[in-house]
């Protein structure tokens, strides 16, 4: 696994910050980082990522702001989630695409190319984010096949460069 390349770090003015958290805001059912936080937007290869107060907390992936893993586990998301049966997890921190199959329950408000947290049924805490490729209502239904396309994942690039 290479390291990933954080250029072209960049402070974000008031009104930025406030329409970004808007924006994820809307999308996770939660409080984000406030104006008079310290954020950066920065690029990386596959993504632009926001640093608040040092930590990477949210991206940016074609034109959408999410939360990252850290940053769902320190602003308790309601929304968005989808939480799969404790026999998927091992598959899902090594950056597994979920299946169907797996899916016990999801925000039924989820539409395909939303993206979603997975999280797993007995601790309910964060351990990816991806693109939903089929609606809550599918997703909770079993079908087989893919039902989110992993983006991020712990232990993946993104949240070993908080360890630094």
């Amino acid at each position: 696994m290479s390291e990933l390349r954080v250029r072209k770090r960049k402070r974000l003015r008031d009104k930025e910050v406030k329409a970004l958290s808007e924006e994820i805001s809307i999308r996770v059912g939660a409080p984000v980082f406030v104006v008079g936080d310290t954020v950066d937007q920065a690029e990386s290869s596959d993504m632009d990522l926001i640093f608040v107060d040092g930590e990477v907390d949210a991206f940016i992936i074609q034109g959408r702001a999410f939360l990252t893993v850290r940053g769902l586990l320190r602003y308790q998301a309601m929304k968005s989630f989808v939480t799969v049966d404790m026999g998927a997890v091992r598959f899902v921190i090594n950056g597994a695409d979920i299946m169907g199959p797996g899916i016990v329950e999801a925000d039924q408000g989820i539409q395909p190319g939303d993206m979603v947290w997975i999280r797993d049924e007995k601790n309910r805490k964060p351990l990816a984010v991806g693109q939903a490729l089929i609606t809550g209502a599918e997703m909770t239904a079993k079908k087989p096949g893919k039902a989110i396309k992993s983006v991020l994942f712990v232990g993946d690039k993104v949240w070993k460069l908080d360890e630094d």
